[in-house]
């Protein structure tokens, strides 16, 4: 079949409209003064946290175990942190020393301390020694107070 280019045969397709763009940015017609503060077009916002929250201090402060404390006022402080495997995922024990300031010299090998962050007390310390309880030291019993006035059964059977 041979076309012949006669108007008869040709197709009359409606002619293109050019697309419309809704947008006034795709036209580089928008003004420029809104790009330099973004901040002019939307709501202004309060920038002071909710007085709810708590404020997050992250490493400001760290607990650990008095390794040495030789020195004078100075002890050396082990952290232990968990660090997850970047492969395995697995929950590994990362260690790491610190020395901090001990002024009065009240800190002895097995403490266990907190250490606070402070400006440079030396080259090597940045930290200042502060006491905690203990983690596993045992717990005070408590005297059971006799106000049923009923004996304990151990003691029964101890009075036998």
């Amino acid at each position: 079949m041979l076309l012949s280019s006669s108007p008869s045969l040709l197709l009359h397709l409606p002619p293109l409209q050019s697309l419309k763009l809704t947008h006034n940015f795709l036209h580089g017609s928008s003004p420029i003064h809104l790009f330099k503060n973004p901040s002019s077009s939307l709501p202004t916002q309060s920038s002071s946290p909710p007085s709810s929250l708590p404020v997050i201090r992250a490493m400001k402060s760290m607990q650990g175990r008095v390794v040495c404390a030789a020195n004078d006022k100075t002890v050396a402080v082990e952290v232990v942190r968990l660090w997850p495997h970047p492969k395995y995922k697995r929950r590994i024990k990362k260690k790491k020393k610190y020395q901090a300031h001990d002024p009065q010299n009240q800190f002895s090998v097995g403490d266990y301390v907190q250490l606070q962050k402070s400006s440079p007390i030396s080259k090597t310390k940045a930290f200042v020694a502060v006491p905690v309880v203990a983690k596993n030291k045992p717990k005070a019993v408590e005297a059971v107070p006799p106000e049923l006035g009923l004996p304990l059964e151990s003691q029964e059977k101890s009075g036998e």
